[in-house]
């Protein structure tokens, strides 16, 4: 496999780039796609056997049952992170190893049901809580520790958007590339 073959398959939607300048507009898009993710993925791998769950989306990369374990574990981080943001002045977060959340026993053997439904719970109270945000609470933020920079809510939405994006297209790929879809 060659370096651009695997780059697509690591990056099937590109690399997360975010705008310049980014508009109201851009933010209520980035909203309407976590409020369909959780139906769009659900419908997605509602039918799969566990072999095809435990088949990685790549070489060396995560099963899809990991990466629908991943999504949850991570779209509840970025919750919390907007809730700290809007209840603090620019707190400092708690970064975490999510190659080894991925490593561990529960997201490489449960059942996805429970990541689904947490997914579907953990979007239904973020959109609603996006959906009633004053425009200017968007340019409140973050301090992530490992870059030591402010992350503005309004990037985190962006960087979330593309997220949802980013797996389901890992795993579309890959049921496309195997025929199971």
């Amino acid at each position: 496999m060659t370096d651009q073959e695997l780059e697509q398959l690591r990056y099937p939607i590109g690399r997360f780039s975010l705008p310049e300048a980014i508009t109201e507009n851009e933010i209520a898009q980035w909203i309407d796609i976590l409020e369909q993710f959780p139906s769009r993925l659900y419908a997605l791998v509602e039918n799969l056997t566990d072999e095809q769950l435990d088949t990685p989306y790549r070489p060396e990369g995560w099963t899809v049952r990991q990466t629908v374990h991943h999504v949850s574990d991570s779209h509840h981080h970025s919750y919390t992170r907007f809730k700290w943001a809007l209840t603090e002045d620019t707190p400092l977060i708690k970064a975490y190893f999510e190659e080894r959340w991925a490593e561990l026993e529960d997201s490489k053997s449960a059942p996805i049901a429970m990541s689904l439904d947490h997914l579907k719970v953990i979007h239904a109270k973020l959109v609603y809580l996006l959906k009633i945000m004053a425009v200017e609470d968007f340019e409140k933020g973050f301090v992530h520790p490992e870059t030591n920079k402010l992350v503005k809510l309004k990037q985190n939405l962006a960087v979330y958007a593309w997220h949802s994006n980013h797996h389901y297209a890992h795993i579309e790929n890959l049921l496309k590339r195997k025929g199971w879809l």
